[in-house]
């Protein structure tokens, strides 16, 4: 018996030496997270805006009725809870030497007017992070869109139209350089917030090009700081056939962006700026227009120039923190001085447009455990105008503004 029991404690003693000398792989692990959220807004004029007044853009045209009333002087409110949200993390062992992770999100605000309360689509991807390079697959934020610098308002806008918003089906290089610098490569395709389609076919633009929009920035950080630079190259081919012939006309547009955020104990500060051509799928002004080359001849087309800045002030208190948000953009036109066949672009029509758009905020988040509560005050003014050859406005100017109260309450889990 006795030499029973010393040849089990052997082979178990050799087992766990055996498997000790073995790397332990990490199990797979899942996270369930999101938030309940519900939101009240008033505003005092009709505008612009998208799933049931609950994204205010800018405040719309006077409408002069015959009593000489401005139609569009009238004050809407809402109530809802769409953009509450669902998702899961996920991680597990190593792959090829690195960690690897994935999320899949979604929430409630639909892909249209009409699918609004259906399940959206937010986030699917997955992740290869080794010590200095990582690799993403899959949808995720537009890559001018900086998940740690972007507004902290209450409005579900986060910023639109002032601040690129959206997600891209792609593919992420990510590089550290050193301990304070990274470079970053994507290439990706629309499919959220596509450009505008000239026959009707939604993404057509982006599918119809063979190159994928190409996007890269260099960016910096340390303690306090986090500090960028980036360029982006956006192939468009609207169409593949015009005026009854095959068309091999494309739109080629570029934009640069920089962006930065100062982060104490106290406060953050942060500001981000963006100029480029049709940024129609970044939910902001602007798009491009067609322009004829004669009856058997495809038409051509021009980007509309669109410019946008924004800063945003904030305390980081833990129970009571308030916020002030301030964001300016404007369109230039193509600079073309042809005339234009069709306009496939946000706010700006044959006739008239938005010359430019102001906001400002103010805030207060009051929070306790998981729990949100934040009142806010905005003001957003517009400048709508005459749409001249060169798809510039000016001329026949109608400055207008809106004032939206919201409140929102979000429970975190």
């Amino acid at each position: 018996m006795k030499k029973v029991l010393i040849v089990a404690v052997l082979l178990i003693s050799a087992l766990s030496f055996s498997q000790g000398d073995k790397p332990i792989e990490k199990p797979f692990k899942t996270e369930l997270y999101g938030f309940a959220r519900v939101d009240y807004s008033w505003d005092t004029r009709q505008s612009a805006q998208v799933r049931e007044y609950h994204l205010n853009l800018w405040p719309l045209d006077e409408k002069i009725d015959a009593n000489n009333n401005d139609i569009n002087a009238a004050n809407a409110s809402n109530f809802l809870s769409v953009v509450s949200r669902l998702g899961v993390k996920a991680s597990g062992p190593d792959v090829w030497g690195a960690k690897v992770s994935g999320v899949l999100e979604g929430d409630f605000f639909g892909n249209t007017q009409q699918s609004i309360g259906l399940l959206r689509l937010r986030h699917a991807y997955a992740k290869l992070d080794w010590e200095k390079t990582a690799l993403t697959f899959g949808q995720t934020w537009y890559p001018t869109f900086i998940p740690e610098v972007f507004p902290g308002v209450a409005n579900f806008s986060t910023g639109i139209p002032f601040n690129p918003f959206g997600w891209a089906t792609q593919f992420r290089v990510d590089q550290k350089l050193n301990e304070k610098f990274r470079f970053s490569f994507i290439a990706y395709k629309d499919r959220e917030f596509g450009a505008f389609s000239a026959d009707g076919n939604q993404n057509s633009p982006v599918y119809n090009s063979v190159l994928p929009a190409m996007h890269g920035k260099m960016e910096f950080r340390n303690k306090s700081v986090l500090a960028g630079i980036g360029a982006e190259f956006y192939p468009n081919k609207p169409l593949i056939e015009s005026n009854g012939v095959q068309s091999e006309e494309t739109l080629n547009s570029t934009s640069i962006l920089a962006y930065f955020k100062y982060n104490n104990e106290k406060f953050h500060i942060k500001a981000y700026g963006i100029s480029g051509e049709n940024l129609h799928h970044l939910v902001m002004l602007g798009g491009y227009a067609s322009y004829s080359n004669g009856a058997s001849k495809p038409v051509s087309y021009e980007g509309i120039r669109t410019n946008s800045f924004w800063l945003d002030i904030a305390s980081n208190n833990k129970n009571t923190a308030p916020g002030f948000f301030f964001g300016y953009t404007n369109q230039e036109g193509t600079g073309s001085s042809n005339a234009a066949t069709t306009i496939y672009a946000r706010g700006i029509t044959a006739t008239r447009g938005v010359k430019d758009i102001w906001r400002a905020s103010a805030r207060v988040d009051f929070k306790q455990n998981k729990f949100r509560l934040t009142p806010e005050v905005e003001y957003t003014a517009a400048t709508h105008g005459s749409t001249q050859s060169d798809l510039s406005i000016s001329g026949n100017e109608n400055k207008v503004g809106n004032f939206r109260a919201t409140v929102s309450a979000v429970y975190s889990f």
